[in-house]
């Protein structure tokens, strides 16, 4: 590899931050929603939104320089990509978590990564997720847009684990119930219990109610933390969970996940995770550094040490392998039956 292809390598990794903007600015105008009735020019977006003509050029060359939209003859239109994920109302949307919880609540922290990693901010610059959750508007901002953003994992994890054979899943840090609700619906034998705060835990009931589902999915409030857990559970899942509390807290969750579970009940870890190597993938070790800005104490996980730690516990059949491509890993044990 050139140095220039090196340079041009780093240059695109600096001006990822103005990309990312991009794309928030984008969702906040509704472009990608606008674009899925069809191509438009810059002018077309414009009278449909607060942009300015020439500033919503600006925004749509930039988007298509990311591979977002695409231009012909000045008309632009949605990328495939694009139009699946990022249009309001689609099947995989997920448009509101990345405006909503990453743009808006996680983005600004960014701000204070290297104060962060050198262990020099100040007590009040980053609030634990209680603090957070204790204001019901950042509860219902999180929420919300957690709440799409696990929608289509939910769905993979149902396609790919049988859970035919369990009659009791505990989702431990679970939300508003996107895991348990897929799951639930996906396995009729199924009844879940979903630990979270309190005003958390209040959105999460009107999701399940929604879904017909509040005789099979009940809520234990509080911390997920403490030893607030119904024992006996044929699953226990915990998503998203570990990139958000202490590392030092991991190998107690576990502990406690092998002390809740059934004889032959399994674990189900689903978060961002490295290769044993720390060699990538790209996309889940930054999402690991974004955590670390609010959360300083979390621990880069990687499937080595997973691996390791659920075979101490003492479960077996322990696999890692990758769930969103790129992103996301799952580990799973079982409990011996005996």
């Amino acid at each position: 590899m050139g140095v220039l292809t090196q340079a041009d390598e780093i240059s695109q990794i600096a001006f990822g931050y103005m990309g990312s903007k991009a794309l928030f600015a984008a969702l906040e105008s509704d472009v990608f929603t606008l674009l899925s009735s069809g191509p438009m020019t810059a002018e077309d977006i414009a009278g449909k939104t607060a942009l300015e003509p020439d500033r919503a050029e600006t925004l749509l060359t930039a988007l298509a320089g990311l591979g977002l939209v695409t231009v012909d003859d000045g008309r632009y239109a949605n990328s495939p990509a694009a139009e699946a994920f990022l249009v309001k109302g689609a099947k995989y949307d997920f448009g509101d978590y990345l405006r909503l919880q990453v743009g808006r609540q996680m983005y600004p922290l960014i701000d204070q990564i290297e104060a962060a990693l050198e262990n020099r901010l100040p007590d009040d610059a980053t609030a634990s997720y209680a603090d957070w959750f204790s204001d019901p508007e950042q509860a219902r901002l999180y929420s919300e847009s957690q709440h799409a953003g696990s929608l289509g994992p939910a769905r993979q994890l149902a396609r790919n684990i049988d859970l035919s054979d369990a009659g009791t899943l505990l989702d431990v840090g679970g939300g508003t119930g996107a895991f348990a609700i897929t799951l639930c619906k996906a396995n009729l034998n199924l009844k879940a219990t979903v630990v979270d705060y309190p005003n958390v835990a209040a959105l999460g009931k009107e999701y399940v109610k929604e879904a017909g589902l509040d005789d099979r999915i009940t809520y234990v409030e509080g911390d997920g933390r403490e030893d607030i857990w119904p024992k006996n559970q044929d699953v226990v899942l915990m998503s998203y969970l570990f990139s958000g509390v202490p590392g030092d807290a991991h190998e107690g969750l576990i502990a406690r996940a092998y002390d809740h579970l059934a004889p032959g009940g399994r674990l189900l870890i689903h978060d961002f995770v490295v290769d044993a190597d720390r060699t990538g993938p790209k996309l889940a070790a930054l999402w690991q550094l974004q955590h670390t800005a609010f959360t300083p104490e979390a621990r880069s996980l990687d499937s080595g040490w997973l691996a390791e730690s659920l075979t101490k516990a003492g479960f077996h059949e322990v696999e890692v392998r990758p769930m969103i491509p790129e992103m996301t890993m799952l580990a799973s044990g079982h409990r011996p039956a005996r």
